[in-house]
């Protein structure tokens, strides 16, 4: 996570003693190359007692202490050489990384975040500046940091996951508060089952969805997740009376809406009522990428080819890495007599599938691994 680098040498060095701090440095520098990082520590030694003033030794030998987990002489060393030149910034940072390492995380705070001041965009600063905030147990506070790194870095895939590994955290802690305000209301039957139905546990979240729909028939939402728990197990028709129902208390609901027609599709029994259906959805919801899809789809039922590339070529747009979009498109292209264009899309599809499958069957590979080996 840290880099550490070393800092300019002879910058700060005085010109009589140029030739003996470079050979020094030139050694110390090789010896850390080579892993030897006692005899490193002795040449930068060496530099300070030629030159007790030169500040980036300090950064340099502190770091290397850091390297060799010797937290408190690097800590040391690192104050040594602030005292030398406050605005060494390098060497902040590395205090403060050592003072989270001895867990003296307000100690820590304070340096990062004088760090920081310093040097908005300093990665490493942030980055240590956010875990010792959630050591502290601002995960709010860590957040926004690994926020601002995200949004500066947005292919910093270390951050991406330790941000996420917070959100968890903030959402584990949302709903212990939420089980100790009331254990059996709506709100917690509600989110254990959006809990159960996260894990494919359908059959749990039927439950508890059941219990919140009895508790509050008439609030906007409880019959759409019943509902959408009975259409996940194909279970049409009690899906079909949830959706009605949720409609009755939100008649704007366009996930309903697209789910009834969705249901005529799936069940191959009237695609212009699905299309009417869908109609109303995107009338209410016109992004709506899946209403768009499943109007393609009962469309091309009907021979109505012109129509149903329309909507697939907006689905395909907003979201051009799903396969079944462009399998749709194809047989639009064929529909219309478009036979290169419906071959490209066959070969758009085809790629998309090998790349999922291959993705599928790594995923089973690295968990049979694991189950054999365990540590």
């Amino acid at each position: 996570m840290l880099a550490l680098l070393p800092a300019p040498i002879l910058a700060q060095a005085d010109s009589a003693t140029d030739s003996q701090i470079q050979s020094l440095y030139t050694a110390a520098r090789e010896a850390e190359a080579q892993g030897d990082l006692d005899r490193a520590v002795e040449q930068y030694q060496s530099i300070l007692n030629v030159a007790p003033r030169l500040a980036p030794a300090y950064n340099n030998l502190g770091a290397l202490y850091m390297k060799m987990g010797e937290y408190k002489k690097a800590s040391e060393t690192l104050e040594r050489g602030l005292k030398v030149d406050p605005k060494m910034n390098s060497a902040l940072v590395l205090l403060g990384v050592t003072e989270f390492q001895m867990g003296d995380y307000t100690a820590a705070r304070t340096r990062l975040e004088a760090a920081l001041r310093a040097d908005s965009k300093d990665t490493n600063a942030e980055s240590y500046l956010a875990d010792t905030l959630a050591k502290m147990g601002d995960l709010d506070g860590a957040a926004r940091h690994l926020e601002k790194i995200t949004q500066r870095e947005p292919k910093n895939q270390e951050a991406w996951y330790r941000l996420g590994k917070i959100y968890v955290q903030l959402a584990e802690n949302a709903i212990v508060k939420v089980n100790q305000i009331d254990p059996n209301s709506v709100v917690v039957h509600e989110l254990s089952g959006e809990i159960m139905e996260s894990m494919q546990n359908y059959d749990g979240a039927l439950v508890e969805y059941k219990k919140a729909v009895q508790m509050a028939p008439q609030r906007p939402g409880t019959h759409l997740r019943l509902g959408n728990a009975y259409w996940s197990l194909r279970m049409w028709k009690p899906a079909e009376d949830e959706f009605h129902a949720e409609l009755a208390n939100d008649p704007r609901n366009c996930e309903a809406q697209w789910k009834l027609g969705n249901i005529l599709i799936e069940q191959q029994t009237d695609f212009a009522a699905a299309i009417a259906d869908d109609d109303k959805a995107l009338a209410m919801c016109p992004d709506l990428r899946d209403a768009h899809e499943d109007r393609a789809r009962a469309l091309l039922k009907l021979d109505r080819y012109d129509e149903a590339l329309k909507d697939l070529l907006f689905a395909e747009k907003a979201d051009p890495s799903v396969s079944s979009t462009h399998f749709l498109l194809a047989q639009a292209y064929r529909g219309l007599g478009k036979t290169a264009e419906a071959k490209s899309e066959m070969e758009v599809f085809s790629k998309l599938e090998q790349s999922a499958r291959a993705a599928s069957a790594e995923r089973l590979h690295e968990v049979l691994q694991n189950k054999q080996n365990p540590d």
